[in-house]
């Protein structure tokens, strides 16, 4: 939840203003803003202070504990021209939340946070796990020093910028991406280094009924201290069926603030593991169960730490764990970027964009965000007609470990590049989408409201359909009386198929009332849209950057807007 605190009128009506936009928030109006700012302090993740920046310092210095766990602070100006950024900017999420609360006031964001002012990533916001000299380490990123990555394996990480190299001559730090608790000899230079710690350990576990967490914690932690493993790494617990709901295995797991993943006797018992024993085979029907949940928890991969057993004083043991370690998995982020328009593009859509050392897309596309990436992204841009190349690259670039946006206009996923890129895209990478504001959507918000009932989308390209299926589409939708948005209505060297598609239209809807919407070029600088009727639409206006609505029997043109009918009782 996120605490607004105002101590004017205005700070007030910019704090009511800012929930409704928001949501999940709370303005607090105690008797006194320093007990207001208290009791937020105490409830919330993160606080707007519509206050002075000094008055929030003095008001928050006594409370200020830990940066990792203090709520973010975000101050705005009595006259909501800022969103200052003033404390927790990476674990708060307060530079994040500037940019929300700059958006919904109409303010400018301020974030001082070298990092972020700088387009590089701050390495305490990658999602994992982080020691080390994170301030020196992050000093000779911003200042251009040769910065070493020491990788164990291929990771997605975000673009970096180009003084991090893999063996740089004399670096003035190192970036360690391992699970292994020193992944440094005693005979390197002493840098400044920092530690990323990979999810990539599972530890199955085999329990007996009334096994205690400390007992399963206990072992836990001996196994990957002993193998030289990190518990920063841990991934997930991973045991049988029959264990899902062991109070010491789950209270094990929520301690270790992991997932506890069970699997059937029948899937552990196909796995070959080195230890077999006839004990668990009789228990729960598989001859393994840690060395098996670990290796189908860690999708197959490698056993690091073999079946040991727990040593309690003065009694039988009651557990046993093996650990093994999830393979690299590359990231594909198949991201709509909407109809154009900047304010149009999703919050979503921008983390992902900057979460990718790689993306690859339209060239048009590629100059619409530009901006938007982080120094040292790599692009792959490509021009019209290169569809399935792009979709292969961009599946190819993750399966080789990296973090990959493949971006494309309106949704990814409406006659855009998710439907090659998912197809080419196997169970070794994880997949990502990110909606977009589709095309139709953005005419609809323009025209009036011509989707207000069923309604179908149908591409008139025929490219990659037969004009013969899209035909049988069309008369399809035109007896069912739906709505139908076409998309690729007309390009230069294919100009006959909208005019065959309306008059199929026309023969089950009277083409003197039924309303035509056309868009062209929505949200971008030379959009238009009319209103017209089936009757009287002017098909030489409309290219491939145009939306077409055509409505059904029941739609109305009202004050100049297309409009179909919900149905509503009371309406009638």
């Amino acid at each position: 939840m996120i605490g607004l605190i105002a101590a004017t009128a205005a700070g007030r009506r910019a704090a009511d203003r800012l929930a409704a936009s928001l949501g999940d928030c709370r303005v607090y109006q105690e008797a006194s803003v320093a007990e207001s700012v208290r009791l937020a302090w105490s409830q919330c993740e993160q606080l707007v202070c519509f206050l002075a920046t000094g008055a929030t310092v003095r008001l928050i210095a006594p409370l200020l504990a830990d940066k990792h766990r203090d709520p973010g602070v975000v101050c705005v100006d009595e006259a909501g021209r800022f969103a200052v950024a003033l404390v927790g900017g990476h674990d708060g999420g307060a530079n994040q939340l500037a940019g929300r609360v700059a958006e919904a006031l109409e303010a400018q964001a301020v974030v001082t946070t070298a990092t972020d002012a700088m387009g590089v990533p701050g390495l305490d916001t990658l999602g994992w796990p982080v020691t080390g000299e994170v301030a020196a380490v992050s000093r000779a990123l911003l200042d251009g020093a040769p910065v070493a990555l020491a990788a164990d394996r291929p990771y997605p990480l975000p673009a970096l910028p180009a003084n991090v190299q893999p063996d740089p001559a004399d670096p003035a730090a190192v970036i360690h991406v391992s699970d292994r608790t020193t992944p440094w000899s005693a005979q390197d230079p002493a840098l400044p280094r920092v530690v990323l710690r990979p999810r990539s350990l599972v530890v199955g576990v085999g329990a007996s009924r009334g096994v205690t967490a400390e007992e399963v914690l206990g072992l836990v932690r001996d196994a990957l201290a002993d193998a030289g493993l990190s518990p920063a790494s841990l991934h997930s617990l991973a045991s049988v069926d029959a264990k899902a709901g062991e109070q010491g295995l789950v209270e094990a797991a929520r301690a270790l603030g992991v997932e506890l993943l069970t699997f059937g006797a029948e899937a552990l018992a196909a796995v070959p593991v080195p230890n077999p024993s006839a004990a668990p085979l009789a228990a729960v029907g598989t001859p393994s169960v840690a060395e098996a949940a670990a290796v189908l928890g860690a999708d197959g991969g490698e056993l690091l730490v073999p079946k040991r057993k727990s040593a309690p004083e003065g009694r039988a043991a009651r557990c046993t764990v093996a650990v093994a370690r999830r393979p690299p998995r590359g990231r594909l982020a198949v991201v709509g970027l909407g109809p154009g328009a900047r304010d149009l593009l999703t919050e979503r859509a921008r983390a992902e964009l900057r979460r990718a050392s790689v993306v690859v897309g339209l060239d048009q596309y590629v100059d619409q965000i530009r901006d938007l990436l982080r120094p040292g992204t790599r692009i792959e841009a490509t021009g019209l007609g290169a569809e399935e190349e792009r979709a292969r690259s961009a599946v190819r670039l993750a399966q080789q470990g990296l973090a990959v946006a493949l971006i494309g206009s309106g949704d990814a996923g409406v006659y855009a590049m998710a439907s090659p890129a998912l197809a080419e895209a196997g169970a070794d990478i994880d997949v990502v989408g990110v909606a977009g504001v589709t095309a139709a959507l953005a005419a609809s918000s323009l025209l009036g409201a011509p989707l207000g009932h069923d309604h179908v989308s149908i591409s008139l390209s025929d490219l990659h359909t037969p004009w013969e299926v899209i035909e049988r589409r069309v008369r399809a939708a035109a007896s069912a009386d739906l709505v139908v948005t076409f998309y690729n209505p007309r390009s230069r060297g294919r100009d006959w198929q909208l005019p065959k598609a309306l008059a199929l239209l026309a023969e089950h809807r009277d083409p003197r009332t039924t309303p035509v919407g056309v868009a062209h070029s929505v949200s971008r600088p030379d959009q238009w849209h009319t209103v017209t009727t089936l009757a009287e639409v002017d098909v030489t206006t409309v290219d491939m950057t145009t939306v077409v609505v055509v409505g059904n029997t029941a739609s109305r043109t009202v004050a100049g807007r297309m409009v179909t009918p919900r149905g509503y009782r009371w309406q009638e």
